[in-house]
């Protein structure tokens, strides 16, 4: 029989089947935080639930709990005062490899049915989630609320579905009769296992905790592998909240809460990379720098990693026949989250000579002025400009667009902006700045931050040529492309594909080249060095489980 679990979900696993070979719009998650949707008083429950954590430990029991560690502090101005267990690492991977056993024999319906299961619980507390990450990444609290809530879930249900898709297409047995000629056929039954592949280590960032930490997190855990959670030591209360909930929905569901687990620690130590050795851990999910990036491709050899590292994203313009909207499109980008998301523009290139436009020809400084202005109108009232740009996450973010203003001339200088309810919060708006061509070296580099360079190139074909470049060297995870020429389009298409990496074209609607869609687009591609893997698709979760066989001889 069929997980409870399983059946209790069955319509949602289902519709995301469809979905995930539809592509089209589908959420299962409501993004909306009307009390229609999530219940009278549900806003006012999850801010209480949150303030009822502050300042106390965090409730967790783990085998291996030493002591403790946490030191979070709010972007917008106050220390958590949270701590949480810290681990024995040889004691609670002893306990997750118990765990492990039964884990792996339950089968895909119940690894299923037990993810269904903590997903839903998630949801309902989104309004506690959102308050979690908005106080630990910065982001503001409708952002929080909806891309570290409804929207992380469905990545997370996205790759559970792919995760079973992938597994029902091992059949559980088969009858193998081959002919003998004169002879009796040989006959034989074979039975085939869907086997995990091991315990999976989920690195988490400090940006996007959920978002980025669930597709892993969902589809180790669907394929029948034990999970052990690593938090950003700056962002760990909303990746405690999801192995809480985990846990405590696996141990209702007559498993060990073992299974998955948590290892917080502090800032600067080598906890990450301890935790990646370990010869008992066989799969990483890592989203972060590139030196960390890199050094678990190169070195934790005895896994299977994932990793979704930085990128050079870049916008090439070449004309529009509606350039108030491209300005206002770009702004939004470029001010969203203090451009602290990984698919924010940063390197924009338009002609030297100026572009083409539903206003005339517009020259290189016209553009400019045009895309600032639209960022200067969007940030002109405080108290809006907030709710855009939540909070910078951290003084190196901070520092960094300080340092940047060496690299260009200031078109648009970076300011701070005071938060009418968090006076100590730490809000600056972008800084833009201009350069050309011919100084690559001071832009072709992630700015990490609210830090973008608006490039006067020789011409559009100069720009899609530096754009197929530093995709290819650097690695990039957004392009997009302003044109009213087919041709120009076809060969940034051209460029997008040859590099590997997703395109967006002329954009001046209320989509964005920084939003992601979870069940319709293909978050990074793992084409360019930027990741190695994309979330989600079939390879993202196929090579975290392998298929062991038995056979017999069948005898009449």
């Amino acid at each position: 029989m069929p997980h409870p679990l399983f059946e209790k979900h069955r319509a949602t696993l289902d519709r995301a089947l469809a979905a995930i070979t539809e592509r089209g719009y589908w959420s299962a998650y409501s993004e909306s935080p009307s009390p229609r949707v999530y219940g009278e008083g549900a806003a006012e429950a999850g801010k209480a639930a949150f303030d009822a954590l502050l300042g106390k430990p965090f409730a967790l029991e783990q085998p291996g709990t030493t002591g403790t560690t946490g030191h979070e502090r709010s972007p917008y101005g106050f220390d958590l005062g949270i701590t949480y267990p810290k681990q024995d690492l040889d004691v609670m991977f002893a306990a997750v490899a118990r765990a492990a056993d039964d884990w792996k024999r339950a089968g895909p319906e119940a690894w299923a049915g037990v993810c269904l299961e903590i997903l839903a619980r998630l949801n309902q507390q989104s309004f506690l989630m959102a308050h979690a990450v908005m106080h630990t990444t910065g982001q503001a609290f409708m952002m929080a609320f909806q891309a570290a809530g409804p929207h992380a879930q469905d990545r997370g249900l996205e790759a559970v579905a792919y995760a079973y898709a992938e597994m029902q297409r091992v059949p559980q047995r088969a009858y193998w009769e081959k002919p003998q000629g004169k002879n009796p056929p040989l006959r034989m039954e074979k039975v085939f296992r869907v086997v995990p592949r091991g315990i999976g280590l989920v690195i988490g960032c400090c940006t996007f905790p959920t978002w980025n930490g669930y597709p892993g997190l969902f589809a180790s855990l669907a394929t029948g592998n034990a999970i052990v959670v690593k938090p950003h030591p700056g962002a760990i209360l909303p990746l405690a909240i999801a192995v809480k909930t985990a846990r405590d929905v696996l141990l209702e569901a007559g498993f060990s809460p073992d299974v998955v687990t948590l290892v917080a620690h502090e800032a600067n130590d080598d906890t990450a990379r301890t935790l990646a050795l370990r010869p008992d851990v066989k799969l990483i999910d890592f989203t972060g720098s590139p030196a960390h990036g890199d050094w678990l491709e190169q070195t934790a050899q005895q896994a299977v990693v994932f990793t979704e590292k930085a990128g050079v994203n870049q916008v090439i313009i070449d004309s529009t026949d509606d350039l108030p909207g491209l300005a206002r499109n770009l702004a939004f980008s470029l001010s969203l989250y203090t451009g602290q998301m990984c698919t924010a523009p940063q390197n924009l290139y338009v002609p030297a000579t100026g572009i083409e436009t539903n206003e005339g020809h517009k020259s290189f400084d016209e553009v400019a002025a045009a895309i600032t202005g639209a960022v200067q109108k969007l940030l002109g009232d405080p108290a809006r400009a907030v709710e855009i740009l939540g909070a910078v996450q951290n003084a190196g973010i901070w520092n960094r667009v300080d340092e940047a203003r060496a690299a260009g001339d200031v078109l648009l200088d970076s300011a701070i902006v005071a938060h009418p309810q968090f006076p100590a919060a730490r809000i600056r708006t972008p800084l833009v700045l201009k350069s050309t061509s011919a100084a690559r070296d001071r832009w072709l580099t992630e700015w990490f931050g609210p830090i973008s360079f608006i490039v006067a190139t020789r011409d559009t074909a100069e720009s899609l040529a530096i754009a197929a470049a530093a995709v290819h060297d650097r690695g990039a995870l957004t392009l997009s492309v302003y044109s009213t020429s087919d041709e120009v389009l076809a060969d940034a298409i051209a460029v997008a594909e040859d590099t590997g990496v997703a395109l967006s074209i002329n954009l001046t609607g209320g989509v964005f080249v920084n939003q992601s869609a979870a069940f319709s687009d293909y978050h990074g591609t793992g084409a360019n060095p930027a990741a190695n893997a994309a979330l989600t698709d079939s390879a993202f979760v196929a090579s975290r489980f392998r298929v062991v066989q038995h056979r017999r001889h069948v005898t009449d």
